[in-house]
């Protein structure tokens, strides 16, 4: 597995956020967390990260204990774009993306890395924004920067904590699309998303949080079925068929 979790718990100031959570995020899968608002996904995935630390349980990346890893390995391994950037200094768009070498750089970065992020850039397809000030930028090109910078780290796993948070529909689209896009070319994905649609649509694995602990299907159950979403998010819905899966619309 890319990413094994084993026992987790996590609490702030005695008030448990998460518990006794077990997850495997497969190697080359976009696999989405979902959850209601204070579910814990967002505390997980800083977790993961390592921004911050358990309270107990096992993690392994890319069969690494994470205890053991150092700032600068784990850069090299995963990637994270969290929920919420604020940019503040005038950047250039280039220099932003250049920023995800730092674990990679010893000093200054050096004509190679110049080329990582521009290569980036390209992948994400924003390359014509590269000299663009960066907080001039709409709020959706201001994400695929940050996916770019992600990408210029040239990690294995990539975590994204809500990426099309505050996005429109055009970028939710492409944003996607581009994760999509990367599990296809081998990266390991995961994401946690508000919508259960997005996720139906684009994602390979599902995994459920609910008010801080995994919730487990039942024989037979699938991730799209109205009862699993009922439990989950608390509001009566009803699904419509989309290909080998179904979408779903509250009851009003």
């Amino acid at each position: 597995m890319a990413i094994q979790v084993r026992n987790l718990a996590f609490a702030y100031d005695g008030r448990h956020v998460l518990e006794d959570i077990d997850l495997d995020v497969e190697p080359g899968r976009f696999t989405a967390v979902l959850g209601r608002n204070g579910s814990g996904k967002s505390t997980l995935f800083r977790i993961l990260a390592g921004i911050l630390s358990p309270g107990r349980g096992q993690i392994r990346i890319l069969d690494h204990p994470a205890e053991d890893l150092s700032s600068r390995q784990r850069a090299r391994l995963l990637g994270f774009l969290p929920q919420q950037h604020r940019p503040v200094f005038p950047f250039t768009v280039e220099d932003v993306v250049l920023t995800g070498r730092a674990g990679r750089v010893r000093f200054t970065p050096g004509p190679e890395d110049l080329v990582i992020a521009q290569r980036a850039l390209e992948r994400i397809g924003i390359r014509h924004l590269g000299q663009r000030i960066f907080t001039e930028l709409s709020g959706g090109e201001q994400q695929l920067v940050m996916i770019a910078r992600v990408l210029a780290q040239e990690p294995r796993i990539l975590l994204f904590d809500e990426p099309t948070a505050h996005l429109d529909f055009w970028y939710q689209a492409r944003v996607l699309c581009l994760i999509r896009e990367l599990a296809a070319a081998g990266f390991t994905v995961a994401a946690s998303l508000h919508d259960p649609n997005s996720a139906f649509l684009y994602a390979d694995r599902f995994i459920f949080l609910h008010q801080g602990r995994r919730m487990s299907l039942g024989d037979g159950e699938q991730p799209w079925d109205a009862a699993v979403l009922e439990r989950v998010y608390g509001v009566m819905v009803s699904t419509v068929p989309y290909g080998r899966r179904r979408l779903i619309v509250p009851r009003v």
